[in-house]
């Protein structure tokens, strides 16, 4: 049994994941040769291809490249401040677009309960008769 996992499942699974990983790597990581080429050496030669993609084939942690376009690798909402990735209750931005919503929903409540209001004594003017005495 441990020479059919060392010899048949974990190259057959090493094979399915450097290809996976080779398939969806974007074009400007991959080191050395073109992606298709390495595509086809991990398909022709799986166990020593899937090696070479995972030891040359691929620009890995420090040395990956920004995508272009992009001054960093953060999104806009985590723009880093002194190194770090700035929290949202820190974020004045973050804060100022909280309290805008508030506002918003406040406004929103109060036409409502005014609606309501309106409603109701429409609903009481209605239910009493024409003459002003209650049945």
């Amino acid at each position: 049994m441990p020479r059919i996992l060392l010899t048949i499942v974990l190259p057959l699974i090493l094979w399915v994941w450097a290809f996976i990983d080779c398939l969806t790597t974007p074009e400007d990581e991959v080191k050395h040769l073109p992606k298709v080429v390495w595509v086809i050496i991990v398909l022709l030669f799986p166990l020593v291809g899937s090696i070479a993609w995972l030891v040359a084939g691929k620009q890995r942690g420090a040395l990956r490249t920004r995508p272009a376009g992009r001054t960093t690798g953060y999104p806009e909402y985590e723009r880093p401040r002194g190194g770090r990735p700035l929290a949202p209750d820190d974020d004045p931005e973050f804060l100022a677009s909280l309290k805008k919503d508030d506002k918003q929903h406040e406004d929103m409540l109060k036409r409502w309960e005014a609606d309501l209001r309106r409603r109701e004594e429409e609903l009481r003017g209605r239910d009493e008769p024409e003459d002003g005495r209650k049945s």
